[in-house]
């Protein structure tokens, strides 16, 4: 009947010419690789079989011809340069106990690489689990260069002597460039003087900074470098210009 269309196999176009449909392409397409894959298998069996074949089809009892082990360690080991392994590609197809030496060592040589390998890539692992520990461990021992002071529980008197008032004095590690000081209860905000001084009252450093009230607290930052000085003990003085020092017991360590 004319106008019916074939699943498959031969059909005839409009010019009455004869084509191939799409089931056949597919067909066809599906036996080429199943042929290839039976190549393949048959082409590694084959080389499978010149293997064994080299390794016992050409006995050599007397090793006539043979390079000496060291010559077979360089191919097997990639020592030796092409020129030098060119001369002896054509003993090594056509003598079986040097083949099956050759093999032995390459197996050898195979398997040292890998070793090689695991042993970079733990190399690699060590140094980097050892750099992270060394930065872990620098960061965390690192001294800090701000330190807070807290002077609102140290009230004293202008002019006291603050070892008489029994006090512990101000811990500052010698890293510290910046202080925060906490004032004491009822202090002012506004400019203020700050100094280390000896225990003999000598001026050591000084500095100054602006107080402000922050969540009820009269804060005040500014810069001391303690780093300039020996560790030791000193007295951490602070005043409001045109006041009396009152001084607080430090150490420096």
């Amino acid at each position: 009947m004319k106008g019916r269309r074939h699943a498959s196999g031969l059909h005839s176009d409009v010019e009455g010419k004869l084509g191939v449909s799409a089931g056949d392409d597919f067909n066809g397409s599906r036996q080429v690789l199943n042929e290839q894959e039976e190549f393949n298998q048959e082409e590694k069996r084959v080389l499978e079989l010149l293997t064994r074949g080299l390794s016992r089809e050409f006995p050599n009892p007397q090793r006539v011809g043979c390079p000496d082990s060291a010559v077979l360690r360089g191919i097997a080991f990639r020592k030796l340069r092409l020129s030098e392994v060119d001369r002896w590609l054509e003993h090594l197809s056509s003598c079986s106990p040097c083949y099956q030496e050759f093999t032995e060592l390459r197996k050898e040589a195979s398997q040292r690489r890998r070793t090689q390998a695991w042993i970079a890539v733990a190399a690699v692992l060590i140094f980097a689990v050892a750099g992270w520990l060394w930065v872990r461990i620098h960061h965390s021992v690192q001294p800090p260069e701000t330190a807070v002071l807290d002077l609102r529980d140290l009230s004293l008197a202008r002019g006291q002597n603050p070892n008489q008032a029994g006090q512990r004095p101000l811990e500052i590690h010698r890293s510290v460039k910046h202080l925060i000081l906490d004032l004491p209860i009822g202090s002012k905000e506004g400019a203020y003087e700050i100094g280390l001084l000896s225990e003999t009252g000598a001026p050591v450093l000084g500095s100054s900074g602006t107080a402000r009230l922050e969540d009820q607290v009269v804060i005040l930052p500014l810069d001391l470098d303690v780093s300039r000085v020996q560790s030791g003990r000193y007295f951490l003085a602070l005043r409001q210009p045109g006041l009396e020092w009152t001084r607080y017991p430090a150490r420096i360590f």
